[in-house]
């Protein structure tokens, strides 16, 4: 990601500044540490609007699943229905239709489990690289003051 680099170029500039003597602060070119900050803050958004992305892909995925669910299931009725007159086959019918409903209802539960664990581990990613770009930042900024 653009933003690690441009937090490892701030850390580099950092690292290599002249101390002052008999304190733990340091001198640095305040406008390339301006300019650095603004190429973050640039690069923000486009995170956020990926994060808002797979929400939104996350829950189109449940609206398909949860969709795909009711068709199976209602196919597995209309198939009922048409066999109700043989009871062996309407009894075969609804062990099948049992079955496909527990299938679908597995299916909709790990497919909304997974992308629940996809959002997460990403949104989790993206809170991370947020909260050390905002230490570095309120950091370099305690500095400058």
């Amino acid at each position: 990601m653009e933003i690690f680099t441009l937090l490892e170029e701030l850390e580099d500039i950092m690292e290599k500044s002249r101390s002052v003597p008999f304190s733990n602060k340091c001198i640095v070119d305040k406008e390339q540490i301006l300019d650095i900050i603004k190429e973050i803050r640039l690069k923000l958004p486009e995170e956020i609007k990926q994060a808002k992305w797979i929400k939104e892909e996350r829950q189109r995925i449940l609206v398909e699943a949860q969709n795909e669910a009711n068709d199976i299931i209602k196919e597995a009725e209309n198939r009922i229905i048409s066999m109700i007159d043989e009871h062996e086959i309407t009894r075969k019918a609804y062990e099948k239709k049992v079955e496909i409903i527990e299938t679908a209802n597995e299916m909709s539960r790990e497919i909304k489990n997974g992308t629940e664990e996809y959002a997460d581990g990403v949104l989790a990613g993206i809170e991370v690289a947020l909260e050390d770009a905002l230490r570095v930042i309120k950091n370099n900024r305690k500095e400058l003051k």
